[in-house]
């Protein structure tokens, strides 16, 4: 397998944190890319319409994307039924985690492209203020069920979470989350000390 990567996405960190977690990361070769929300990728594009990362291109030439599919295909492949349990109320927890954390990054990412894509004659303050609000909103929430997210065996729904809050750390160090949210932050730094979490941290090309 063959997968479009950047260093700095915390899309496909969750991506490399299961495939980590699941003991596939020998079978999946890292290609270049640089994915841009205005300039697209040629080398993405040819893989994935949307022209974003992260991309799975498999043995036979198909092709899997966004990270929620990507993600569910490597667990469903090494059998790893505790990244995504098959049913009941344990299934919509993950899945419902997995969008908050998703959702975060989205927020997050729009939020930076604001200062960093949009020329600064276009950036609007008020957008970007918005889109904060929803991460830390996000944030109230996760502080509340610090006490349920686990260490061992995780869910889809705390990689997720994780992937968001290192987004966080890396991009966003003025944001100081964590003197508001002690609970999510303990968690976290725990967290993100396990191998899978350390082999995968963000970084500049």
């Amino acid at each position: 397998m063959k997968i479009l990567f950047a260093p700095t996405s915390p899309f496909v960190r969750k991506v490399m944190v299961c495939a980590h977690l699941t003991g596939q990361t020998d079978e999946i070769e890292k290609l270049d890319s640089a994915a841009h929300p205005v300039r697209r990728d040629p080398r993405i594009a040819a893989h994935n319409p949307l022209a974003k990362v992260p991309t799975l291109i498999l043995d036979n030439g198909n092709s899997l994307y966004d990270s929620r599919v990507i993600c569910e295909y490597l667990a469903d492949r090494a059998g790893a039924s505790y990244l995504f349990p098959a049913a009941g109320p344990e299934r919509w927890t993950a899945l419902t985690r997995q969008s908050l954390g998703d959702g975060m990054l989205d927020a997050a990412l729009l939020a930076r492209y604001e200062r960093t894509a949009r020329p600064l004659e276009f950036q609007w303050d008020t957008w970007r203020d918005a889109l904060l609000n929803k991460v830390e909103a996000g944030l109230d929430a996760i502080d509340a069920m610090a006490s349920e997210l686990v260490l061992e065996k995780p869910s889809i729904g705390e990689i997720t979470i994780a992937c968001a809050l290192g987004y966080l750390d890396f991009r966003f160090p003025e944001f100081d989350w964590r003197a508001r949210h002690d609970q999510a932050a303990r968690w976290n730094d725990a967290f993100q000390t396990l191998p899978a979490l350390q082999a995968t941290r963000p970084y500049e090309s």
